[in-house]
């Protein structure tokens, strides 16, 4: 559970401190006040985006902390702290962010660091972020197996089923290439063959290319690196330099000190400045003499650069804008499919029944998956509609749609995550028939979906905190109710913070936080703080009639929080 957010000089937020509660926190505020600013701290403390942008105009740094406080059920974050050698503090540990004007991040679990993808894993466990448009993921029909696979707690056989499956193409892909005619092989082997003899050839080394680069420089520009360090040695190390001078003044500053002690320190200083100029006289000297002009040795450089420059042009991904790294190990990669193709009838025979075993696993692997997903997708179902009529779709049906890709020929045609395809069905009306959910849906309708997808996730996931960034967008009057009592109901079980525009959600929050934009000393900043009292009552008044505040809104926003607040 979050407890309290600290932020500082991030985007409008100069400085803010808050404290959450359990059960249902609901934020506030007039459009453009900062709901959003807020949302975008709290992501960037999760681990998310984070752009020099976010720090507030005239500071050098943005910084966002949180506590979060970690109950003994929360196995998936304690396994992650254990594992990088954290310690909970009374349950607790504190998450700290920031980002300087010079683009770099530093992030912070308790007192260790840790980069951005470890703090991103690791609060993965802690809080769930749905945004206020993500509802629009259910119009991408890809999007729609993720969500039944999240349902069947599939994500991880999926994922490891889609290693098997890339293994499984590229062994085909291998095999194709061994299948092809004697012709093509023996261009193929000699096409590998010149390409990992040449590269061998050049002898290149890892960090050769740099090396040969800045020795060119000093061969190219002699006569005028010469004439250079010539006229710094001249100052530092002729009859009339900068050391002698310096030689000079010091017997003199020693008598004045012997006068004025307060200038000791100056005569040590002196002393010290002389030996390091003395220093770099005497390098400096041996550097131009041992400085020689070498044409021989200059158009050996560039020659070797050019044939490095044509290997990086034949071999690199990239071009010449690729390193010798990449040479290197396009020749290894070469010689490991020259090897397989000079080796060709045993080789093939292996990876045929390589080949052979990897298809049944992955078959196998498959009808698993997609026996548990059509034991999820009957599930599922019921549950979103239970869900949807309590959201005022009353009457609504919902089918996960669920259906396994068509046969080529005997063959039944797999993908990377099985052989399902997965698009979400929706008859919103008692009687119309089953349409895709994406074409037909109208906003307000996609957001309640979500919500009800979100909540049947939610009584199997074990995040303690979700967070609903204007969830409420597209819907309005009896519905908005509805909504307001589900969240409620939700925050039995998890702790819900949710960014809302309407009163008639807002009024169900255990705990009601106002966000509010002021302009102090010329610069405009964002203020946080719980309401409670007749500041609530005036809230939900505004919420109702906009700037047009009356007696009349005021006593609906009492009657709206007497009967779904518990409070006037």
């Amino acid at each position: 559970m979050l407890e309290d957010l600290t932020i500082k000089d991030f985007a409008l937020i100069d400085s803010l401190q808050i404290e959450f509660t359990k059960g249902f926190n609901v934020l506030t505020g007039e459009t453009g006040a900062g709901k959003s600013i807020l949302i975008g701290a709290l992501s960037f403390l999760l681990g998310g985006r984070a752009d020099i942008s976010q720090i507030r105009t005239g500071s050098t740094e943005a910084r966002v902390s949180g506590t979060v406080f970690i109950s003994q059920k929360q196995k998936g974050a304690l396994a992650w702290l254990n594992e990088h050698g954290i310690e909970l503090e009374n349950d607790r540990v504190l998450l700290r962010r920031t980002i300087k004007d010079s683009g770099k991040t530093s992030a912070w679990v308790g007192d260790t660091p840790v980069t951005k993808n470890e703090l991103a894993d690791f609060t993965a466990y802690l809080v769930d972020i749905h945004g206020q448009h993500e509802h629009q993921s259910l119009m991408k029909v890809s999007e729609h197996r993720k969500f039944l696979d999240s349902y069947a707690l599939l994500n991880d056989e999926v994922s490891a089923f889609t290693k098997l499956y890339t293994q499984l193409v590229e062994k085909r892909r291998l095999l194709n290439e061994m299948n092809t005619s004697d012709a093509e092989r023996s261009e193929k082997i000699e096409l590998l063959r010149f390409a990992v003899e040449e590269i061998d050839s050049a002898q290149l080394k890892p960090e050769e290319e740099a090396e040969l680069s800045a020795e060119e420089g000093r061969l190219s520009q002699y006569e005028k690196l010469f004439a250079d360090v010539e006229v710094v040695n001249e100052a530092l190390s002729g009859d009339e330099s900068i050391v002698a001078g310096i030689k000079r003044l010091r017997p003199v500053l020693e008598r004045t000190a012997s006068i004025d002690s307060s200038l000791k320190s100056f005569t040590s200083r002196l002393e010290t400045a002389y030996y390091e100029l003395e220093d770099i006289a005497d390098e400096l000297r041996a550097y131009k003499n041992q400085l020689v002009f070498d044409p021989a040795r200059l158009e050996e450089v560039q020659e070797r650069l050019a044939l490095i420059f044509r290997l990086k042009k034949k071999y690199c991904t990239a071009g010449v804008n690729g390193n010798i790294e990449e040479i290197l190990q396009y020749s290894a990669k070469a010689q490991e499919q020259l090897e397989t193709l000079c080796n060709f009838e045993g080789n093939r025979a292996e990876l045929e029944a390589e080949v052979s075993a990897l298809e049944k696993k992955v078959y196998l692997a498959a009808k698993s998956i997609s026996d548990k997903r059509h034991q999820a997708a009957s599930q599922m179902g019921p549950k979103i509609e239970a869900v949807l009529a309590e959201l005022g779709m009353r009457g609504t049906v919902f089918n996960a749609g669920l259906e396994q890709k068509p046969f080529d020929g005997d063959f039944q045609k797999i993908g990377p995550y099985g052989f399902d395809n997965v698009e979400f069905l929706i008859s919103a009306n008692p009687g119309s028939p089953l349409r895709p959910l994406a074409k037909i849906a109208s906003g307000g309708e996609l957001s309640r979906v979500m919500l009800a997808l979100k909540t049947i996730l939610a009584d199997i996931d074990t995040t303690p905190t979700l967070i609903f960034d204007e969830i409420d967008t597209g819907i309005g009057g009896e519905v908005a109710v509805s909504i307001g009592a589900h969240i409620k109901k939700l925050a039995e079980k998890h702790q819900i913070l949710c960014i809302s525009h309407l009163a008639n959600i807002a009024v169900c929050a255990d705990t009601h936080i106002k966000i509010a934009k002021f302009v102090e000393n010329q610069k405009t900043t964002t203020k946080v703080h719980v309401i409670t009292g007749q500041e609530r009552v005036t809230e939900i008044s505004r919420m109702l009639a906009g700037d047009m505040v009356s007696e009349a809104s005021l006593e609906h926003a009492r009657a709206l929080l007497s009967r779904y607040g518990g409070q006037i």
